[in-house]
């Protein structure tokens, strides 16, 4: 049956005259290069100051930088860093496996080890060994105070204060693993340490890096507090120089200089590390 002509939808006349598409106007952000230029401003007046100014006697700064007894300080300090790190974060994986366990006695002990240590501040716990000699005059026949120098004291209580935060980062990375992977390994028949180091830990590094990363930074300037018990690192190097020369401001700044140029290859690094280990992950750059 034929249908009506006058039955079926008729399409609006398209019109021919119609306007350009508005055009798109950015928006202004006066009020952000307004920003811009008071801080810039801000950053010249502070810079100018700094150069000029002669009380931070710069000639002191570029004398010192290099000098004999600052690179002494600096190389130990580099090398108590490398040293805490290292044993640090093997007894902190020690320590979150043992809290991990399902033996109540590891983990209570290691529960107990880490609230102790991170209840006490560093400055206290690395008094205390300096003074061990007082409840242990002698250990294995030999007298305290000849056994422990002070470089071994600043080792000691700083790689126990590290493995006590390392302990919760590890211990985080740990549980950051997906439980089926876990699962998984233990189907294909995998003891406990070899799914802990070829499947966890492999896994847990991307959650571990991060706060790693920023724990050797912080590791790096805490190394300074161990010139309170007389180890020669870079800060107790430049106060030897300054109580001999009265010449504190520009000693200072050496320190300064070289601890920030140091933390920021470290940061470098630690970016590069971390994009390693966020291969294949999303957002990872």
């Amino acid at each position: 049956m034929a249908v009506p002509t006058d039955a079926l939808p008729v399409s609006p006349p398209v019109k021919t005259d119609d306007p350009s598409p508005p055009r798109i106007v950015p928006a202004r952000r006066t009020g952000q290069w307004l920003a811009a230029a008071v801080v810039l401003l801000l950053l010249a007046v502070v810079g100018t100051s700094v150069v000029r100014n002669d009380a931070f006697q710069w000639p002191v700064v570029g004398e010192y930088f290099t000098s004999a007894s600052v690179l002494r300080g600096l190389g130990l300090t580099l090398w108590l860093t490398a040293v805490v790190m290292v044993l640090g974060f093997a007894l902190g994986t020690l320590l979150a496996v043992m809290r991990l366990s399902a033996n109540p006695v590891l983990a209570h002990v290691s529960r107990g080890y880490i609230w102790l240590l991170r209840s006490t501040p560093l400055l206290v716990q690395l008094l205390f060994w300096f003074n061990i000699g007082a409840l242990y005059p002698q250990i294995f026949g030999v007298r305290t105070v000849d056994l422990l120098g002070p470089v071994t004291i600043a080792v000691i209580g700083l790689t126990l204060h590290e493995a006590a935060y390392a302990a919760e980062v590890v211990r985080g990375g740990i549980l950051s693993v997906e439980p089926g992977q876990i699962e998984a390994a233990q189907s294909l028949g995998l003891g406990r340490g070899r799914r802990l180091r070829r499947i966890v830990l492999p896994q847990a590094m991307r959650a571990i890096v991060p706060p790693a990363g920023n724990m050797l930074i912080g590791t790096l300037k805490g190394t300074s507090i161990v010139s309170i018990i007389a180890v020669q690192d870079l800060l107790y190097s430049v106060q030897l120089v300054y109580h001999r020369t009265y010449q504190v401001v520009p000693l200072l700044l050496v320190a300064t200089i070289w601890y920030a140029a140091v933390t920021t290859i470290l940061s470098v690094g630690q970016h590069y590390v971390e994009k390693h280990y966020a291969r294949g992950t999303v957002g990872a750059r």
